[in-house]
């Protein structure tokens, strides 16, 4: 099963595609995993797939050795004339968005390694900040160390932030929250929790993350269903 940790530096890669019925959902659940039970591509590390459950359309957590090994996928036949033509006739949209994990939130026994996986049932919040350059510190720092007490948060598994450096099918600068959650009731209580009720840091952090960014966040859950490493 994939971990992601702060202390590894390979790339990470999430492409996120949105389509807008559930019969293209399915059809992009199985294309990706078409193509992650097939790989065998230099640097490759792991591939987890995510189906959507608020919005129609999929995630999937890549892992990476480094940006080199990306591109040559990138550049070669099979993405250039098979991969991205069949995705685009099933997507309304298209974010591949490679990036660092510079920031991971656990139980203390867990020692900040989250693992990813089909096997576990977490309800998982993924949210795409667009920042400004100038802001994209900021919006980690705010996201990251800012979002300490949701330690505390009844339900509230794991948190990952990852700080974009480039990307396909998003302009400038962007930062991504990851989260898991024991289950959509245990998310949506805190997420629509009454800003009287809120705690000052949770306030404060998203005070600092309103400054710098640039437009609407977007925000989607998902649940993993399925997953494959290198080494198997």
């Amino acid at each position: 099963m994939p971990i992601i940790s702060a202390e590894e530096k390979h790339l990470t890669v999430l492409n996120l595609f949105t389509t807008d019925t559930p019969e293209k959902q399915v059809k992009l659940l199985e294309e990706m995993t078409k193509i992650v039970d097939a790989a065998a591509y230099e640097g490759w590390m792991s591939s987890t797939v995510h189906s959507a459950v608020d919005r129609y359309g999929t995630l999937n957590f890549i892992q990476w050795r480094s940006g080199e090994d990306l591109e040559k996928r990138y550049a070669g036949e099979e993405f250039k004339h098979r991969t991205l033509p069949v995705f685009s006739e099933i997507t309304t949209s298209i974010r591949l968005m490679q990036n660092e994990v510079v920031y991971t939130l656990t139980p203390d026994a867990l020692g900040g390694k989250i693992e990813i996986g089909p096997d576990r049932d977490d309800y998982t919040v993924f949210t795409l900040f667009p920042v400004t350059p100038e802001g994209q510190d900021e919006a980690v720092d705010a996201l990251g160390p800012g979002q300490a007490f949701l330690a505390g948060v009844p339900g509230f598994r794991a948190h990952v932030v990852c700080r974009g450096l480039r990307a396909r099918g998003v302009e400038g600068s962007f930062v991504i929250s990851y989260s898991q959650w024991d289950s959509k009731d245990a998310f949506e209580v805190y997420r629509d929790q009454a800003p009287e009720e809120q705690a000052d840091a949770r306030k404060a952090a998203a005070a600092r993350v309103r400054a710098v960014v640039t437009g609407e966040p977007y925000l989607n859950t998902y649940r993993v269903v399925h997953t494959r490493s290198a080494h198997e």
